[in-house]
C-alpha cells in the first residue's frame, strides 16, 4: 500500500508526539527536521483508524454511553460503508474489546473507564499531548491500554516511551482524584495474537518523566546531534538525512581491512552497520523515483514504465466467448484448498480452534539472524569444540 500525502491540521499532532518518542528521545533534532517534510498517511494507517473507530463505538456503548441496538447498528453500518472495511475487522476489534472487558472485570469494584481520551503530558514535554485509546482506574491502579491494528511486528509494552508518556498524561489528569500508586500498560495487537503487558510504580514513572525534561526541551528546540538507528525507518527525513547517509557510507572503511579473511568479531561489527543499508537504499530509490516523476532531475537516473502484464478488459465476457466456442467451463478455473490463515479468517479464531485445533501444528521456523537486542530466545547449538570437551 502506498503512502498518501495528507493535509493534517497543525494542531492535530504534537511536534513531540508520544508515538514518535522513540525517535526524538534518541535523535533530538529529528522532530524539527521532520517538520520540513509533508505529513503522509497510508492505507494501512487509514485501515487502523477505521478499526479504532469501530473499537471506540463498541467500548463507548458498553462503558460510557449505553445506546439502543438500532442506534448502535446504524453507527456501525456507517463505519462498515468505508471501502477499507473487512468482516475480519470485527473479530479483531472484539478481541481488543474482550481484553478491556476482562481487565475491567478484574477490579474488585466498578472502575472508572474512559475511551479515546486526550492526554496532556506538557508538564514533561513542551506542548506534548496525545490520545489514549483506553484508560481504566480502580483502587490505586491506573491501566493504559493501546490498540494497534497493524500486523507488522509485535510491539513491547516494556519500558515503552509512547505508553509512558500517555501514562504521565493520565497521571496529570487523574492524580488529583485518585491515589494512584501503580501504573499498568498493555499493547493489544489482535492480528498478531500479541498482548504485551508491563507495570511500573507511579513514583518511578514520575521520576522518568523528570529525567526526560532536558532531552525533550532539546528536541523541541531542534538541538543536539543526529543519531542514526533503527528508528530512522519511521522518520519522514529517512531518505535525505545526511547523518544516516554518512553512517551507511562509513562501511567503505572496511575496504582497508587486513588480513584478507575477516574475523567473526568483524562480521558482527559489519552487520550492525549494514543492517540499515538495504532499507536506506530503498528509501533513496523511492525518493529519487518520486522526484523524477515530479519532473525534477536526479543525475544518472530516469523513470521508465516498468514491465506490463496483459489482462482481460472483461474476464467474464472473455470466458463466455471461450465457452461459446467449445471450451469446457471447468478448464477455465482452478480448484485449490484455502490456506490455514484463510480458513481461520472464514471461521473466526474461536470456531477454528474448537474444530481444528487437533489438526494444526507449528513447526520450528526457519533460522533467522537478528540483532542481539532482539527479545526472542536464541537457537542453542553445540559447537564442535564444545562437543569435543563434553
Amino acid at each position: 500500500m502506498k503512502n498518501i500525502e495528507a493535509q493534517v491540521p497543525v494542531a492535530e499532532h504534537a511536534l513531540l508526539s508520544a508515538s514518535g518518542a522513540h525517535k526524538w528521545l534518541v535523535c533530538t533534532p529529528s522532530a524539527r527536521l521532520e517538520e520540513t517534510f509533508p505529513e503522509t498517511t497510508s492505507e494501512y494507517a487509514e485501515e487502523g483508524r477505521l478499526a479504532h473507530q469501530i473499537a471506540e463505538l463498541k467500548l463507548r456503548k458498553h462503558f460510557i454511553e449505553p445506546m439502543k441496538a438500532k442506534t448502535f447498528n446504524n453507527k456501525l453500518k456507517e463505519l462498515k460503508e468505508n471501502p477499507l472495511f473487512q468482516e475480519e475487522m470485527l473479530n479483531h476489534v472484539d478481541e481488543y474489546f474482550n481484553y478491556v472487558y476482562k481487565i475491567a472485570l478484574n477490579y474488585p469494584s466498578t472502575p472508572y473507564v474512559t475511551i479515546e481520551k486526550k492526554l496532556d503530558y506538557s508538564a514533561y514535554v513542551p506542548e506534548g499531548f496525545g490520545t489514549g485509546d483506553c484508560i481504566i482506574i480502580g483502587g490505586d491502579t491506573l491501566h493504559i491500554i493501546d490498540f494497534k491494528y497493524g500486523k507488522g511486528v509485535p510491539v513491547s509494552a516494556e519500558d515503552n516511551p509512547q505508553m509512558k508518556l500517555y501514562a504521565l498524561g493520565a497521571l496529570s489528569a487523574y492524580s488529583i482524584l485518585y491515589s494512584i500508586k501503580k501504573v499498568k500498560m498493555s499493547i493489544v495487537q489482535p492480528r498478531l495474537d500479541s498482548i504485551s503487558e508491563w507495570e511500573i510504580s507511579a513514583a518511578d514513572l514520575l521520576a522518568w518523566g523528570e529525567s526526560i525534561k532536558p532531552i525533550a526541551q532539546k528536541a523541541f528546540n531542534g538541538e543536539g546531534d543526529y543519531v542514526p538507528g533503527e528508528h530512522c525507518r519511521f522518520c519522514r527525513a529517512k531518505a535525505l538525512c545526511r547523518a544516516r547517509a554518512e553512517f551507511n557510507m562509513s562501511l567503505e572503511s572496511y575496504n582497508m581491512m587486513k588480513p584478507p579473511i575477516i574475523s567473526n568479531q568483524e562480521v558482527g561489527e559489519i552487520l550492525i552497520k549494514a543492517q540499515d543499508l538495504v532499507k536506506w537504499v530503498k528509501d533513496l530509490e523511492e525518493y529519487a523515483l518520486s522526484e523524477c516523476l515530479a519532473g525534477n532531475d536526479i543525475p544518472g537516473w530516469k523513470a521508465i514504465e516498468g514491465r506490463s502484464v496483459r489482462q482481460f478488459t472483461d474476464q467474464e465476457a472473455a470466458f463466455k466467448v471461450l465457452m461459446a466456442n467449445g471450451i469446457d467451463e471447468a478448464m477455465l478455473y482452478e480448484r485449490k484448498p484455502l490456506t490455514l490463515a484463510s480458513v481461520e479468517k472464514l471461521l473466526g479464531k474461536a470456531k477454528f480452534k474448537e474444530l481444528l485445533d487437533a489438526y494444526v501444528e507449528t513447526p520450528p521456523g526457519k533460522p533467522t539472524l537478528v540483532p542481539e537486542s532482539d527479545k526472542r530466545e536464541p537457537i542453542r547449538r553445540i559447537s564442535a569444540e564444545e562437543d569435543f570437551k563434553s
